[in-house]
């Protein structure tokens, strides 16, 4: 039995479609432009040459392989954009790229299954090039998002030309585990090929391929001098807390989450809650982003200094959150969502559900610019003019040699009403709000048809219609209360329910339904000052804002000539009031309220000094949601404002 072990299951693609409101502006601009766009930089030779790759390693084109060896990664990753895409607007021309392309990547593999462009080039060459050149060709990454791609095409057309290329390299990978495991085992970096096996186990149903997941997570027990930033220093069942490269982490334990659902092994259970307690509730930024540190040290406090390690793009310390220099990967966001959404499947608990909303609205929409073209590989909470070079760009960028996060970004945007509901042995649960369609077959056999209108985020009223019910009536229909939610209101036909409604929990309705039956709910979406714990030293004293799942920030455009960011002091009574407002063309809500303005002063020449008690200027300043910070020009910004 597929997802054995999962309390909530997966609603197929296709099967529910935004059909207006926020998400639905967000799906139709992937469709629009992000996916066309990406295309046309992955396609240029004279820009990302990702496909071009394929096409030399094909021997359809002569030349070189050119970029990093991860390319083929972000090309599948894009690749699933268009499929999820496909699912849902069953546009024909999309379909028929997906064909044109999957020819192309046919033609590359080899006879044994084989697919890396870099190492297939080299080979076509005549040059001696290992399978597995190195962990850094990110070889199984690629494959894992192979796998993943084709497995999503298969669901969103049924058909098996994809499938079965990565099905060859699947058997590859069974070959490779069993002739040089422990080689297979350290070049598992940012190991999305966890997740991609067991995305193949769930379509074809082969318990050939749900045997060598479980090989996979047994072998990295093999590598005998593992690092801290591949996750593997200790055996997997020794980790406590989450530690070096955020992606490498995130995906690990995605993948460790997919391996507990299909057998139940309570050993990686208590792994998967450990450490993702210590990153929800120790090293996760407010947005939902995580690898705080571009360059940082491990394990802590070591007192050998021969066992301490480099570790990069990687979680830092407990209450380690920087604001100014926080790293935050935008893949790292993305491996979070992942993880979180295989923790909500296992144990059906809201929580896990608010992070994946939070995630979605600020980490994952910040990484993308509001035209859908330009992007943030590292995501900061605070952007000023530091006195030192920071690695990665603060504007976003529309190419950035390492490609890796905007394929992310785009194909989870293309997926998000994947996860707006799941379904469970008794029923519906609905995870995200918004305006949407959903067909689906509950494992009673009962098919249903639903419809939600909404306008959330700004808006807390939803509108769940049943359309049709055709089987067995009687179900329950599980609804989240957020955890920040206040003195929520649920109706049925206009019925007040009979149930206390707890925040951070699901509330069930159970009934014999009928068509027509509607359930009606209204979310206060109250404006909130948000402190930090005390053990984050760069939030002390500072407040963030939020309104139901949105972080606001202040950007300097919003602030009179000449006033800078650090000057601005949030009064602790401050009355932020909503109003409708446009960034470019991008209708939101934003936040007006007057704050208080301490001039800076002069501090040249000096690090400290005495206090200065001046009066503050009061001033009407405007905050908008974290995600559309940096669209009008680039300029200074904060999520954390000190308060007065």
């Amino acid at each position: 039995m597929i997802e054995r072990y999962a309390k909530l299951h997966n609603i197929p693609p296709g099967k529910v479609e935004w059909t207006g409101g926020f998400w639905g502006k967000k799906f139709e601009k992937c469709y629009r432009i992000m996916i066309p766009n990406m295309w046309n930089l992955l396609r240029d030779p004279n820009i990302s040459h990702a496909f071009t790759n394929f096409l030399v390693a094909a021997g359809i084109e002569k030349g070189e392989h050119k970029g990093p060896p991860f390319h083929d990664g972000d090309f599948y990753k894009w690749f699933e954009a268009v499929a999820h895409t496909f699912a849902v607007t069953k546009d024909r021309e999309l379909d028929d790229l997906m064909d044109r392309i999957i020819e192309v990547i046919g033609r590359t593999q080899r006879m044994d299954g084989y697919i890396h462009t870099p190492v297939l080039i080299a080979q076509r060459k005549g040059l001696q090039m290992d399978d597995f050149p190195s962990p850094e060709h990110f070889v199984t990454y690629n494959f894992g998002h192979l796998m993943t791609a084709a497995s999503t095409h298969f669901l969103a057309t049924h058909k098996e030309n994809f499938l079965k290329i990565a099905e060859r390299v699947c058997e590859y990978l069974y070959d490779a585990c069993i002739s040089n495991p422990e080689k297979v085992a350290r070049n598992s970096v940012c190991p999305s090929h966890y997740m991609g096996v067991i995305d193949l186990y769930r379509v074809t149903g082969k318990k050939k391929y749900l045997e060598l997941a479980k090989r996979l997570i047994e072998i990295r027990n093999l590598v005998k001098d593992g690092t801290d930033d591949n996750q593997d220093r200790i055996p997997l069942l020794e980790h406590t807390r989450v530690i070096g490269h955020a992606v490498r982490a995130n995906y690990l334990y995605a993948g460790v989450a997919d391996l507990y659902i299909e057998t139940g092994d309570k050993r990686y259970l208590e792994v998967l809650l450990r450490t993702w307690e210590n990153m929800a509730y120790t090293k996760m930024s407010i947005t939902g982003a995580t690898g705080v540190l571009y360059d940082g040290v491990s394990p802590y406090g070591g007192e050998n200094h021969n066992e301490i390690q480099r570790v990069h793009q990687a979680y830092g310390l407990e209450y380690q959150l920087p604001n100014a220099i926080a790293h935050n990967e935008s893949c790292a966001a993305v491996g979070n969502l992942l993880w979180t959404w295989r923790m909500l499947k296992i144990f059906g608990e809201a929580r896990f559900a608010d992070i994946v909303e939070l995630v979605l609205y600020n980490a994952i929409l910040g990484a993308i610019s509001l035209d859908g073209t330009k992007f943030f590989y590292t995501n900061t909470l605070r952007q000023v003019n530091p006195p030192f070079k920071l690695r990665w760009s603060r504007k976003r960028e529309p190419y950035i040699t390492c490609f890796c996060c905007p394929p992310n970004v785009v194909r989870t945007i293309a997926q998000s009403v994947t996860y707006a509901y799941t379904t469970s042995k008794d029923g519906i649960w609905v995870n995200l709000y918004g305006t949407n369609k959903l067909r689906v077959k509950l494992a009673t056999n009962t098919h249903i048809a639903l419809a939600q209108y909404s306008e959330y985020p700004w808006n807390g009223y939803i509108k769940i219609v049943l359309e049709e019910i055709k089987g067995n009536p009687n179900f329950k229909i599980y609804l989240r209360i957020p955890g920040w939610s206040r003195n929520v209101n649920v109706s049925v036909n206009r019925q007040g329910i009979k149930k206390d409604i707890v925040p951070g929990t699901y509330l069930s309705l159970e009934k014999n339904w009928e068509e027509g039956d509607v359930i009606e709910m209204d979310i206060p979406l109250e404006v909130k000052l948000i402190e930090a714990h005390p053990l984050v030293e760069e939030c002390r004293n500072q407040v963030a804002i939020m309104r139901g799942p949105i972080v606001y920030c202040l950007e300097a455009t919003d602030l009179p000539k000449g006033t800078k960011i650090m000057e601005v002091y949030v009064p602790k009574d401050i009355q932020l009031k909503p109003f409708r407002d446009y960034v470019l063309d991008e209708e939101l809500v934003a936040l007006g309220g007057e704050v208080n303005i301490y001039e800076e002063g002069d501090w040249t020449g000096k690090l400290y000094r005495e206090l200065r008690r001046s009066k503050p200027k009061k001033t009407f300043v405007k905050f908008i949601p974290y995600y559309a910070w940096g669209n009008r020009e680039f300029n200074d910004m904060t999520v954390w404002l000190p308060l007065d």
